[in-house]
């Protein structure tokens, strides 16, 4: 693992959203990351398909870390806009989030994250996100 991967993996382990999830950063290098977490019975909206909340926080945090894999050391990052398009009902097993960098920047780096439901019969496009992360000094 690279020593960008590695800053991003200790980053999200201390996130203790993404262990309330059950999620699992599964991806990350520079300028894509990808988070997955299972569809599990406490995530779960009234009609039995995954809460948009899972979807925009996996989203949130993938789109994040690609910002933060652009970013130089020593820094981290903030999310200060995230706009979320919900595309279909998240039925599945799991949901991946795949975020990555549309435009870094010094003052403000310009993410995206499409969010699938997996099963075992394949993958559906569930959400898309986009936003605007802001690098922040320790």
């Amino acid at each position: 693992m690279d020593d960008v991967g590695r800053r991003l993996r200790d980053s999200f382990a201390r996130q203790s959203m993404m262990q309330t999830l059950g999620a699992e950063m599964v991806a990350a290098e520079k300028g894509r990351v990808v988070i997955a977490a299972p569809i599990a019975d406490h995530v779960l909206q009234q009609q039995g398909a995954a809460h948009a909340g899972l979807a925009f926080s996996i989203g949130d945090s993938a789109a994040g870390y690609s910002a933060l894999s652009v970013m130089d050391e020593g820094f981290e990052v903030v999310t200060v806009e995230m706009k979320i398009n919900l595309l279909a009902p998240a039925v599945g097993e799991r949901l991946v989030a795949e975020g990555r960098v549309i435009r870094p920047g010094r003052r403000i780096v310009a993410v995206a994250a499409d969010v699938w439901a997996e099963s075992g019969t394949g993958r559906k496009h569930v959400a898309a996100l986009m936003g605007t992360m802001v690098p922040v000094e320790p």
